[in-house]
């Protein structure tokens, strides 16, 4: 097997992956199909599943199946901050 036919490594494939981790992940979409032309959204939450073809992440807004094919960037992140509450009132 020469160099140009080594199997490439897959696009968007990160080793910290994994279940129960809070990632936040740019991916490719359809820019003719999105509301205002964008090429690419992140889906930011923890992971629920992930195996060799896609990443189930949970964010605010629901759960969300990327394609590990079409992630840009994968990067973990801290939990959420801690809300404050507000000033009570006199």
């Amino acid at each position: 097997m020469t160099m140009d036919e080594a199997p490439r490594v897959r696009a968007g494939w990160a080793p910290f992956l994994h279940e129960g981790r809070r990632v936040v992940l740019r991916y490719a979409i359809d820019a003719e199909a999105s509301l205002h032309g964008e090429s690419m959204t992140d889906a930011l939450g923890t992971i629920l599943s992930s195996d060799d073809d896609s990443v189930e992440v949970m964010t605010k807004r629901g759960a969300v199946r990327v394609p590990r094919a079409l992630v840009i960037a994968a990067k973990e992140v801290p939990p959420p901050p801690v809300r404050r509450r507000g000033r009570a009132t006199p």
